[in-house]
């Protein structure tokens, strides 16, 4: 059946569709050399010596030579730069003849005009009935893109490697501006601190001081605020300055912290509250009984650790201490206890305590609470820096562990002379 069209021209119906297929057709019916000639990566033909035996179109345009330049004349190592050479001649040729196929091995081919084209090749040997290599086939892609990109990437990791040192030394700076460079020296008192960094990449949020305040009383604290990075180290810096300032003021424990804890509240009481744990204590000297009397107030900080000289060691009880900050009105624990001559206080953050002891197996157990009162037993009596001293070698075997910054300041009453010689 005919129709006529617009135009008046005759033809089948459907005869459109049929034309379209037939194209269709003969694009799916091209020639096999056809293929080769114009795949989208290089084909090249080689001799088991290596000479080119044969080559298509697509790299010959990559490397702008002809096929006779090629063919019969040149051989597969002949195209590669030195390095390449070198490399192909001690690793990829020795390589190929002991597996019989090596693949994704990138090299640089030297074009005609003097150029490099980074190439990825894979070459496989060719057999025939009996077993026997034949010749070598070799596929090579156009590796341009891709070495731009790990050129992209080596620059950025180099970039991001120069940053990140960069912020460890601002990191590392701010953090000892957040410390005191050196602790006050108390006549009468043996003391000594310790601030472990549990990553160089953060600011951490632990800070302590000991310092002068009125004739014959000194202040200190040791303090943990919640989080890490630049927003602890703004409540960091704010909460030294406001304790030292508030000391001056009203050095009684209790005051002292809740100024603290009211300046915080109204800073952080929006969306992002920000709060820490402090333990301040008042040091004066006890002429009585020698040695000093240490008034300690705790907002929500683990309780202070007391070494004693007649070898026992417990806790000194803070309870009901809330968190500084978050209330506007927060209780705040007192204790007083005297500290006689031989006597250390162990003062320290949580960072401590809740270290993992078995890092490096996977382990999941704290160090807890108990284990630092025995920890504690069999160190006294002990003084200041020789408790430092093991508290750091104790840290140092959690390794890893350690995932959360720690600092402890020890004070001890050292013994009279007569005393230490006995």
């Amino acid at each position: 059946m005919c129709k006529t069209s617009d135009d008046g021209r005759e033809g089948r119906e459907g005869e459109g569709p049929v034309d379209e297929q037939a194209q269709f057709s003969a694009l799916l019916e091209d020639s096999a050399e056809d293929l080769y000639e114009h795949a989208p990566c290089g084909y090249l033909s080689t001799q088991l010596d290596g000479r080119i035996a044969k080559v298509n179109t697509t790299l010959l345009d990559w490397l702008g030579y002809q096929r006779d330049d090629l063919v019969g004349r040149k051989h597969f190592s002949d195209l590669l730069t030195v390095g390449g050479r070198l490399y192909h001649e001690t690793h990829f040729g020795p390589l190929l003849r002991m597996q019989g196929e090596i693949s994704g091995i990138a090299l640089e081919l030297k074009a005609a005009d003097g150029t490099r084209l980074p190439v990825l090749v894979t070459s496989t040997v060719k057999t025939g009935s009996d077993g026997q290599p034949l010749l070598i086939r070799t596929t090579i892609f156009d590796a341009r893109d891709r070495r731009a990109y790990e050129t992209e990437l080596l620059r950025a990791r180099q970039e991001a490697d120069v940053e990140r040192d960069r912020l460890q030394v601002l990191a590392t700076t701010l953090q000892k501006t957040l410390l005191p460079p050196a602790l006050v020296d108390v006549p009468g008192l043996d003391v000594s601190a310790y601030y472990h960094i549990a990553s160089v990449d953060e600011v951490g949020g632990d800070f302590y001081d000991l310092f002068p305040l009125a004739a014959g009383t000194w202040g200190l604290f040791l303090g943990d605020v919640c989080g890490k990075g630049a927003a602890a180290a703004a409540i960091t810096s704010l909460a030294r300055y406001t304790l030292r300032a508030a000391a001056v003021y009203d050095p009684a424990p209790a005051s002292v912290l809740g100024n603290l804890n009211t300046v915080l509240n109204h800073e952080y009481n929006g969306t992002d509250p920000r709060f820490c744990t402090v333990v301040y204590g008042l040091l004066t000297p006890d002429e009585g009984r020698g040695g000093f009397r240490i008034t300690l107030a705790s907002g929500g900080h683990p309780p202070a650790l007391l070494m004693s000289a007649d070898g026992t060691a417990d806790y000194l009880p803070t309870p009901g201490g809330q968190l500084i900050g978050v209330l506007p009105d927060a209780h705040i624990a007192t204790a007083t206890v005297h500290l006689a001559p031989g006597d250390t206080l162990l003062l320290h953050t949580d960072g401590l305590t809740e270290a993992h002891t078995n890092a490096a197996a996977g382990g999941g157990e704290r160090y807890g609470d108990d284990a630092l009162r025995d920890f504690g037993r069999q160190l006294a009596p002990t003084t200041a820096s020789d408790t430092i001293r093991a508290v750091r070698d104790l840290l140092d075997t959690f390794g890893t562990g350690v995932d959360d910054d720690t600092a402890v300041l020890a004070i001890h009453v050292p013994r009279p002379p007569s005393e230490e010689q006995q």
